[in-house]
């Protein structure tokens, strides 16, 4: 009989292993856009008919 315990946790730490990746990779992009110093912004205009909500 399958040890259903055992399959549960082993997938559990590996979808934590995954996780930490993304993570990493995540901020890894991050880290490389701010040296980058990024791109600028721009504000684009509201058009027309439409009301700015606070």
């Amino acid at each position: 009989m399958a040890d259903y315990q055992e399959m549960y946790l082993h997938l559990m730490r590996e979808t934590e292993k995954a996780i930490r990746i993304l993570i990493q990779a995540q901020r890894d992009c991050e880290e490389l856009y701010l040296k980058d110093g990024g791109c600028p912004l721009r504000a684009f205009p509201e058009p027309p008919g439409t009301e700015a909500h606070d």
